[in-house]
């Protein structure tokens, strides 16, 4: 049973991507946005004017949809590939955030995510000044990603000066919201307050997510996967996730037609994908742009075996949350990371999926076989285990409603 709230509440909602937008913090925010003007409150979303994936795609400046009053702000079209202009990116874009926090009207409660990098610091200064109560809702955490992937020199004065920068975030924060104990951990060896942190883990979209046969899917037929085994990588293609482990497996069964692996999403390591695929002619795989998110329970539902992947130092840094869209469609899954992290956590703890380390390309092509070996009845074990999973820890209406209670309550 939902819990209505008798006071209306406005809210203003803060983070760089935003519907119609396919990136991850789009989709859940949005997903969040629409819960609360559902139960009466009063949305508001600031968020960047053009497309995350295809920055030359410009989005309305202002309007409704849902409900929910959205104001886009300006930024430049620069390439998401050049380290460089990522970062002026940001700091054009947290520039142009706080210039449109300037003429906003009073809000109950500012929420904000973490992209574009910092962009809590603007958001939790502006939430200070007009004594608004600021809630941090942390889907990664930088500076320590761009240090992990070498993109700011650790130690340097960019370094420092954005981790006293999240510091001051936290300690300004009402409320922190991360998705698992890593980052958790995290957060509080930075100087979060422990009675402010909470952990809500990303939840499995249920009302765009479901199983589609193959017999059934029309995404297997359009893009020729009839008759193959298609081991799948959708999402985002960034620096947190080395794909050479699966690049190298493609190699290895390059003769084998039977095995198609299907690289579905984009971003900076993208480039990488292509130029492997050029440089060793291999037609067995295949790449695909982002999906629209009503297709997605087409194309994650056209795989016979899928696959997640975490760089070994993002551990408490980042969340891949295509795990929970995995888990929506029931297929078998392959987690290529560190065991000690909150998918090789879920993995030991409820028996579903499979982990490696990275550059174990043998033990990777050993679990494809198996997986292709498996009986009907297995597949749907597999199947009911990952819906229960998902239903009892993972379900939309669950964890919606907890941060509702955490935010409004």
């Amino acid at each position: 049973m939902e819990i209505i709230f008798l006071q209306k509440m406005k809210i203003l909602l803060v983070n760089q991507t935003f519907f119609p937008d396919v990136a991850a913090t789009a989709q859940y925010l949005t997903d969040f946005a629409i819960h609360l003007v559902e139960i009466g409150h009063d949305v508001t979303v600031l968020t960047g004017r053009r497309s995350y994936t295809t920055p030359n795609q410009l989005y309305k400046a202002k309007e409704i949809d849902h409900g929910i009053k959205m104001i886009r702000v300006w930024s430049f079209p620069f390439s998401r590939n050049d380290k460089s202009l990522r970062i002026l990116d940001a700091f054009l874009l947290n520039l142009s955030f706080a210039w449109h926090l300037l003429w906003l009207s009073d809000f109950d409660q500012v929420v904000a995510m973490t992209t574009p990098p910092l962009v809590g610091w603007v958001a939790s200064l502006f939430a200070k000044w007009r004594h608004h109560q600021f809630i941090y809702w942390v889907m990664d955490i930088n500076p320590d990603q761009a240090v992990q992937a070498g993109w700011i020199r650790r130690g340097g004065f960019r370094a420092r000066l954005a981790e006293r920068m999240l510091r001051g975030t936290l300690k300004r924060s009402d409320k922190i919201v991360v998705l698992d104990r890593f980052m958790k951990d995290n957060v509080l060896s930075k100087g979060a307050s422990p009675e402010r942190v909470k952990i809500i883990p990303p939840w499995a979209p249920e009302k765009i997510m479901e199983n589609i046969s193959h017999e059934k899917n029309s995404f297997r037929a359009q893009h020729h996967l009839n008759g193959k085994f298609v081991v799948m990588y959708s999402g985002n293609f960034s620096i947190c996730h080395p794909l050479d482990t699966i690049l190298q497996a493609a190699l290895v069964l390059k003769n084998d037609p039977s095995i198609q692996f299907l690289f579905v999403g984009g971003g900076v390591r993208l480039a990488e994908v292509l130029d492997f695929k050029r440089k060793n002619g291999l037609s067995n795989v295949t790449r695909l742009p982002y999906q629209e998110r009503d297709q997605l329970k087409n194309s994650l539902s056209a795989a016979d075996f899928h696959v997640v992947v975490m760089g070994n130092s993002y551990t408490g840094v980042v969340h891949p949350s295509k795990i929970y869209g995995i888990l929506a469609v029931g297929r078998p899954f392959i987690f290529i990371g560190p065991a000690e992290s909150p998918i090789g956590e879920l993995i030991q703890e409820t028996g579903i999926g499979q982990q490696i380390e990275h550059g174990d390309v043998e033990g990777f092509i050993r679990t494809i076989h198996l997986t292709r070996q498996l009986s009907l009845n297995e597949k749907q074990e597999i199947a009911q285990k990952s819906f229960d999973l998902k239903n009892i820890r993972f379900s939309q209406r669950k964890l919606t409603q907890e941060l509702t209670e955490l935010f409004c309550g």
